[in-house]
């Protein structure tokens, strides 16, 4: 947590005193603490979802996974009966580790010493000044350790994936026109789509397509069965043909031989080669 810079007139402070102070701003004000106090769970996520600003919890996982982070951790610390001020010190401390692994890409085990320096110095105030109670005793800030261990540490590398990691975008929804054909020379306007269907339309409202006069009679006008005239088919030539059978049997037998012939020389070739293997063993055998 960075310290406030020192106002005009003020004596200039070392490092390891400004280290030792506690934080001079809060995530929540006293008034928005005040109001989530006397909520109820639902209530609370309400007035939290609020003061956030969050307007996209349906659609955003983002959102709703920082809503859930904030609730859960204000719900616990009410639950263990922090004062107000102390409540206000504990957001600012959930918001400050959040900040540091989403915008200073801080590894885990640098946050985990960042949240023991900001302890121990609300701790060290608390005892040099028992009487406030904006800070936290010994047993408070081990309760504050062990949340934070089950809650933000043990699920880090997850809030790392949910800053740094993009999401497609899911598509929930398509646009789409459609477009209706106007009829040309029709007295009536078309059917609206919402409207009536377009068979109704078409059999009780629509004027009847002019049939078109032509000077040929029917039986001037072609049929297309009797236009239609199939077409010879094709011969087509037998590629044996002017072969007996014995050139065909030929033919076979001359091929079988070849086929047959090739086999034979590759498993001679394979034979002398494993011979000589077995010859190679033998040898060395004798010798041995």
């Amino acid at each position: 947590m960075a310290a406030a810079e020192p106002r005009p007139g003020e004596p200039q402070k070392d490092a390891e005193t400004r280290e030792r102070e506690p934080p001079s701003w809060n995530f929540l004000s006293d008034s928005q603490i005040s109001d989530l106090l006397g909520e109820n769970i639902d209530g609370l996520q309400k007035k939290m979802e609020e003061f956030l600003n969050f307007r996209q919890l349906q659609t955003s996982l983002k959102e709703a996974i920082l809503l859930d982070y904030y609730v859960s951790g204000f719900w616990w610390a009410k639950e263990i009966n922090f004062t107000l001020p102390q409540l206000s010190k504990f957001m600012t401390l959930l918001y400050t580790l959040l900040e540091n692994l989403s915008a200073k890409h801080m590894f885990l085990e640098d946050n985990i010493r960042e949240l023991g320096k900001a302890l121990a110095v609300l701790v060290q105030s608390h005892s040099e000044k028992s009487d406030d109670l904006d800070f936290f005793s010994v047993d408070q800030a081990n309760a504050i350790t062990d949340y934070l261990k089950i809650s933000l540490f043990q699920h880090y590398k997850l809030y790392e994936f949910l800053f740094y990691s993009p999401r497609e975008e899911l598509v929930i929804g398509a646009e789409q026109v459609i477009e209706l054909l106007k009829q040309a020379d029709d007295s009536f306007p078309a059917p609206l789509e919402e409207g009536i269907s377009y068979d109704i339309y078409s059999t009780f409202i629509a004027p009847p397509s002019p049939v078109m006069k032509t000077e040929e009679t029917d039986e001037e006008c072609p049929s297309p069965l009797r236009e239609f005239q199939p077409e010879t088919e094709s011969v087509e030539e037998d590629p044996l043909c002017g072969y007996t059978i014995e050139d065909v049997e030929s033919v076979l037998g001359q091929l079988t031989d070849e086929a047959i012939e090739k086999i034979q020389t590759e498993i001679n070739e394979k034979l002398q080669i494993q011979e000589k293997a077995f010859n190679v063993k033998i040898e060395k055998l004798k010798k041995a």
